[in-house]
């Protein structure tokens, strides 16, 4: 099950339950024409740094899996300035998204992948990463914030 729900797996997830929302029931346009295509550059930016991270995870040969467990600790790129940065990137994509959408219930994909990465994925992590690198990950983890 774990899998299944893999964060890019719900991110994807979250943005085709968008897209139907919108389609079927948009309640209300919120972000007028044209300047909702604002939102493709946060869609751009956030893909570039979900995928950024991933490719330093596989560069330094650790564990990119969620549920797996935890291979090093790194502190370059962006996670010198969030613990979360693939987080953040989808979360940027799918907030991208919403405003290329422009209805109110877009807004809702966003809104439930935050719920899952900042209540279900990063408390696992953390867990993980405090079990196996003790006080250098405390220390980390008291100079950089969670998300920003």
């Amino acid at each position: 099950m774990r899998s299944l729900l893999l964060p890019p797996r719900a991110m994807v997830l979250c943005g085709v339950l968008m897209l139907m929302l919108h389609h079927f029931a948009p309640l209300r346009q919120i972000v007028p024409h044209p300047t909702n295509w604002f939102g493709l550059a946060p869609i751009v930016a956030g893909l570039a740094i979900a995928a950024w991270h991933a490719r330093l995870f596989r560069s330094i040969g650790t564990n990119i899996n969620t549920f797996g467990e935890p291979g090093k600790l790194t502190t370059q790129g962006l996670f010198r300035h969030s613990r979360n940065p693939m987080y953040l990137g989808m979360l940027l994509t799918l907030s991208g998204i919403a405003l290329v959408l422009g209805s109110l219930v877009a807004v809702l994909g966003p809104i439930i992948f935050f719920a899952l990465a900042h209540y279900w994925y990063i408390p696992l992590e953390e867990q993980a990463m405090q079990q196996k690198f003790s006080d250098s990950y405390a220390d980390y983890r008291s100079r950089v914030r969670r998300w920003l």
